[in-house]
């Protein structure tokens, strides 16, 4: 398992037509059902869309059109989901409270914590995996895709395949003791700042990108270019919406004091 972690790599490039076979897939979804998840609630569902389907067509644009989620063999989206949990409290005559930002949050952690067991056993296996970020970027659209009933909200994808050589590189990582705190948080000096990521600005890569972007640090590029504060506040408030929609933000701060 430890060689499976420390050999992940973001695949966004498939084997055309090879489909996942039906025995692999449900395999990975065992794996991703026995996440440890917010008091064995299961608050998640996983919903799988090959490649070939039409709804595989219509989540596409969803993804920008990107290779990694219109060349995998299967789409799986996983989604935050009080839904089934609440209704089975109803028929019980038990009135769950689960229309709210905390449960939401649980519902996210559960369904991440299978996304990470369904990725890893796909990588044991020989696939390639990718984490589809822009998923909370149109959640709306992936919602009527997907036929979400209210309680159910898109929280990340997994496009998954057999990956085309040659694989991609391994991506590099800060050095570990830039994110663990041991006993409390150590906040970072301006000088530990620099350290942390020296390496990672000292890179071929970094030398390529700047270049390309035309800015002089890599921080720019990611505060200019990948993630502006425009596009969050855009991406933030229609998610927001659709959480709403959904059924998954009711809070009134009165009735909360």
């Amino acid at each position: 398992m430890l060689r499976t972690i420390q050999h992940h790599r973001s695949v966004r490039n498939f084997q055309p037509g090879r489909a996942v076979e039906e025995s692999l897939m449900t395999e990975l979804l065992a794996a991703a059902a026995r996440a440890s998840t917010v008091g064995n609630m299961q608050l998640y569902s996983m919903i799988v869309t090959p490649a070939g389907s039409p709804e595989f067509a219509e989540l596409g644009p969803c993804h920008f059109g990107q290779p990694a989620a219109t060349g995998a063999s299967a789409l799986v989206t996983f989604c935050a989901d009080v839904h089934r949990f609440s209704q089975w409290c109803r028929r019980r005559e038990a009135e769950p409270g689960y229309d709210n930002l905390q449960w939401f949050v649980n519902g996210t952690i559960d369904a991440l914590l299978a996304s990470q067991n369904f990725s890893l056993e796909a990588e044991a296996n020989g696939l390639g995996i990718c984490y589809l970020g822009t998923t909370t970027y149109t959640a709306a659209d992936i919602v009527r895709i997907l036929r979400l009933p209210k309680g159910v909200a898109p929280v990340t994808t997994v496009a998954v395949g057999y990956p085309a050589e040659p694989l991609p590189p391994l991506t590099d990582r800060l050095p570990l003791e830039a994110v663990v705190h041991r006993g409390t948080y150590r906040d970072y000096s301006p000088e530990r700042i620099d350290e942390i990521w020296a390496a990672r600005e000292a890179s071929e890569e970094t030398a390529q990108l700047l270049e390309e972007n035309g800015l002089p640090n890599l921080a720019r590029i990611f505060t200019e270019r990948r993630y502006t504060k425009a596009d969050a506040l855009r991406f933030s408030r229609a998610y927001l919406d659709m959480l709403r929609e959904q059924g998954l933000f009711e809070f009134d701060i009165a009735e909360a004091e």
